[in-house]
């Protein structure tokens, strides 16, 4: 998995199984077993390609549309998606962060000043004064390479969204993740606790850009977005 994931390189490649449970009352669940990889290792949890992953079973007819996809992984157990009006909701673990120190070098290395400094296991959090300061923000990806995976976030102000985010992990052979589900698990109870609401509209502003729906309740966050296929084909190992 690890060598077809860098033969990929993209920001994750997502592996999919079928899984069949023990019978329940007379009936047998077909789930499915879910791990992510990026050029250089193994991930504990990605979104987008738990999106994809729904989205194709769906596609290929593997699961009625009326059914939910249900995915057991190696680090943060059952996780599910399914169809919220026309869009797909990924149900994930909250990953609410705690106040943090600033590591020395990290601010110089995102080459933004920090306004508060927050660590979720998606790595820190760093909140910075506008959009315009998210949206510039030129790393120094050797610099990175030295810390955690690193979200840059910032209120939205007039963009139409309620806050928007940059995602670096340099360190997991990721310079700039251009959509990040997982930081989105942190972005989520972050800023609905500042803006006093739980249902939001995040924009990660990489060079691709997307639009993440938001919606928290205690220690789950929906995630909610779009996929479409781009490709077929088959792996000739």
């Amino acid at each position: 998995m690890q060598s077809v994931a860098a033969e990929m390189n993209l920001s994750e490649t997502a592996f999919v199984r079928p899984v069949v449970l023990p019978p329940n009352d007379g009936e047998v669940d077909d789930d499915f077993a879910l791990r992510w990889f990026t050029p250089t290792t193994e991930v504990e949890l990605c979104g987008h390609a738990t999106l994809a992953s729904a989205h194709v079973l769906w596609e290929a007819e593997r699961l009625a549309r009326t059914e939910p996809a249900r995915f057991h992984t190696r680090f943060r157990g059952l996780l599910s998606a399914g169809w919220k009006d026309d869009a797909i909701e990924l149900d994930f673990p909250a990953d609410p962060p705690e106040p943090a120190s600033l590591p020395e070098g990290l601010a110089d290395a995102l080459g933004v000043e920090a306004k508060e400094t927050m660590q979720a296991r998606a790595g820190y959090l760093i909140e910075v004064a506008d959009q315009d300061e998210v949206r510039r923000a030129q790393p120094d990806f050797a610099g990175l390479a030295g810390f955690e995976s690193v979200i840059v976030t910032s209120a939205a102000g007039d963009s139409g969204a309620d806050f928007v985010s940059r995602y670096f992990a340099p360190r997991y052979g990721i310079d700039e993740d251009p959509v990040t589900g997982a930081a989105h698990c942190a972005l989520g109870p972050y800023w609905a606790a500042r803006l006093g609401r739980d249902d939001l509209v995040g924009y990660q502003a990489s060079a691709r850009g997307g639009t993440v729906t938001v919606r928290v309740e205690g220690d789950r966050v929906g995630l909610g977005g779009r996929a479409v296929t781009v490709v077929r084909g088959e792996l000739a190992l």
